[in-house]
C-alpha cells in the first residue's frame, strides 16, 4: 500500500509517499481502506521531533489520526460491523497511521460516520469533534442557560465547541480575529469578541466555562472572569496549566481542568446525531490530496487554518 513515511524527525522535507505492507487485522480489529484523513497540529509537531520522547526512534513512522473509510474486513472477534460499513474515528496520534491507503483498528474505537456527510466530511471531525465534545459535556458539565466562552473559536476544535456549546442551548462567546468574527457568528455565538482590540480575561463578565481550545491562556489569567463554580478548560498540559489542575481537583469552587481526546463510540455517535440534524458540521478550509501531504502541513504550521484541513485519498480533493 502508498503511505506517507518519515524516516527522520524534520522539516515537511522528510515527508515521503512510499510503499509499505498491508496491515492485518487481529480478531479484534477492523481493516479500514481509509477514504479520507486529515491535518491536527500534533501530526507536524511529531514529524518536527517536538513529542520524540513520546513518539520514539522506531522509524518508518506513518503519521495522521483523522480518518474516515470503508470496512474491508472484519477480525473473528468482531460483531457490530461488516464488510462495505462506513465508518469514522481517530487513533493515537503517538502511533498513527491515517496518512495511508489502509489502516488496521480496533472495533470498539469506530462508529458508522454521517449519513449526511461525504469522507472529507467526516474525517474532519474526530479529532476535533471529540475534543469540543469530551471538553464541553464531560469535563465542562455544560447546561443549557449557561454562559460559555470559547477562546479561538474559529479554529478546528473552537468551530466545533461554538456549534455543541450552542446546541446544549448556552449563551456562547467566541473569540477570534477580526476577519473570522462573520464566520463564528453563523455558527450560533452570541456575542464575538476580536481578541486584537478586547482582552476578555480584563472585562467584568464572568462564565460558568471558559474553553481555551488553542491554549493561549492560562487558569490563573481567566480565573476572575469565571463564575464561582466555573470550570477553565485547556487543550494543552503547559506547566502553567498542570499544577492548578491537580490543585483544585482537590478544592472546591472553580476548577482548572484539561482534556485529552479519546475515540469511543459513544462520543462518535453522539456528534454524528447531531450532525445528521443540522446542529453541527464541520468547516473546512482545504483539502488536498494525500501526495500533497507536504503543502498541508506547512499551510497547518501557518496557523492561519480556519476550521480543518483535509486530505482526500480519492482521485479528486473535492469537497461536496
Amino acid at each position: 500500500m502508498k503511505a506517507v513515511t518519515i524516516s527522520r524527525y524534520g522539516s515537511t522535507d522528510v515527508l515521503e509517499y512510499s510503499e509499505m505492507e498491508k496491515p492485518q487485522v487481529t480478531p479484534n480489529q477492523l481493516l479500514i481502506k481509509i477514504k479520507a484523513t486529515s491535518v491536527n497540529p500534533v501530526d507536524w509537531k511529531i514529524r518536527q521531533g517536538e513529542l520524540q520522547l513520546l513518539s520514539g526512534f522506531n522509524f518508518p513512522i506513518v503519521l495522521g489520526c483523522d480518518l474516515s473509510g470503508v470496512v474491508l474486513e472484519v477480525g473473528e472477534k468482531v460483531e457490530n460491523f461488516e464488510p462495505g460499513d462506513e465508518i469514522y474515528t481517530f487513533i493515537n496520534p503517538l502511533v498513527g497511521g491515517a496518512y495511508a491507503e489502509y489502516i488496521a483498528i480496533p472495533a470498539n474505537t469506530a462508529a458508522l460516520k454521517p449519513k449526511n456527510m461525504n469522507y472529507c466530511q467526516a474525517a474532519a471531525v474526530p479529532v476535533a469533534g471529540l475534543t469540543a465534545f469530551q471538553a464541553l459535556l464531560n469535563l465542562g458539565q455544560i447546561r443549557p442557560g449557561q454562559k460559555v466562552l470559547i477562546n479561538g473559536a474559529s479554529g478546528g476544535v473552537g468551530t466545533f465547541a461554538v456549534q455543541i456549546a450552542k446546541a446544549m442551548k448556552t449563551e456562547v462567546i467566541g473569540v477570534c480575529s477580526s476577519k473570522n468574527i462573520t464566520l463564528v457568528e453563523s455558527l450560533g455565538a452570541n456575542r464575538v469578541i476580536d481578541y486584537n482590540q478586547i482582552d476578555f480575561t480584563k472585562e467584568s463578565e464572568q462564565y460558568d466555562i471558559i474553553f481555551d481550545t488553542v491554549g493561549k491562556e492560562t487558569f490563573s489569567s481567566c480565573e476572575n472572569v469565571l463564575k464561582s463554580e466555573g470550570i477553565y478548560i485547556s487543550t494543552l498540559p503547559t506547566l502553567e496549566n498542570l499544577p492548578s489542575t491537580f490543585i483544585t481537583l482537590f478544592m472546591p469552587g472553580k476548577k482548572s481542568k484539561l482534556v485529552l481526546a479519546q475515540p469511543n463510540p459513544r462520543d462518535l455517535i453522539a456528534i454524528r446525531e447531531l450532525i445528521e440534524d443540522g446542529l453541527v458540521k464541520p468547516i473546512i478550509d482545504r483539502t488536498y490530496k494525500l501526495v500533497e501531504i507536504a503543502e498541508a502541513h506547512a499551510y497547518s504550521e501557518m496557523g492561519r487554518a480556519v476550521g480543518k484541513i483535509v486530505i482526500s485519498n480519492e482521485e479528486t480533493s473535492l469537497v461536496d
